[in-house]
């Protein structure tokens, strides 16, 4: 079982986080941010991960270090999960429609850091959640789990749709990407020979 666990706080929040890579998709998750609780739901669902989520964060100042200190955390986890990388088929991409909005999601698992963000969002806020704020996640994810993240939009009006299309596509693209390769189940995926 490829699981982790990480224990992370700083002056702005307090993080503990358990994933386990090779789950059903049950989720017990709270941030303090019911928008991103719901995101990070449909995340382990479409990724079939488990995962157990607490954090107390400076909400009374506004969601920006919950939800980015939480897309550390994920990320770390991930990473940590992963261990060597050894097996994984190490690519994944989802196209994603909802209702109508469409995004692809793609991504890289190749120890490298980057975020392709062509997402446009029409709203500042959904319910209480600064929009903007899933770029921010996304971004910290990246450069914690040391991976390549593109997401593109194709399509779409309105704004919780946008956003469940980009964290159900990036679920979907992970469960890919994480997935054991049967044909080469102890082999670096890389030309290489290392991530």
């Amino acid at each position: 079982m490829r699981q982790a666990e990480i224990n992370r706080r700083t002056a702005e929040t307090e993080i503990a986080l358990t994933l386990n890579l090779d789950g059903a998709g049950c989720a017990s998750i709270d941030t303090g941010v019911g928008f991103l609780n719901h995101m990070l739901e449909l995340f382990c669902f479409h990724g079939r991960f488990d995962m157990t989520l607490q954090c107390r964060g400076d909400v009374q100042v506004d969601d920006h270090h919950t939800v980015e200190d939480t897309g550390i955390a994920l990320g770390l986890a991930v990473s940590q999960a992963l261990g060597d990388r050894k097996g994984i088929a190490r690519y994944g991409n989802f196209l994603l429609p909802m209702d109508e909005a469409l995004v692809i999601c793609a991504v890289d698992l190749c120890g490298r850091d980057t975020l392709g963000w062509q997402v446009t969002i029409p709203a500042q806020k959904v319910g209480s959640f600064d929009t903007e704020l899933a770029q921010e996640f996304m971004l910290a994810f990246t450069r914690n789990a040391k991976t390549c993240l593109h997401f593109c939009q194709l399509a779409g009006g309105n704004s919780h749709h946008i956003l469940e299309a980009v964290f159900k596509g990036f679920g979907r693209a992970m469960r890919q990407a994480v997935s054991i390769d049967p044909t080469c189940a102890d082999a670096t995926p890389s030309s290489k020979g290392v991530l």
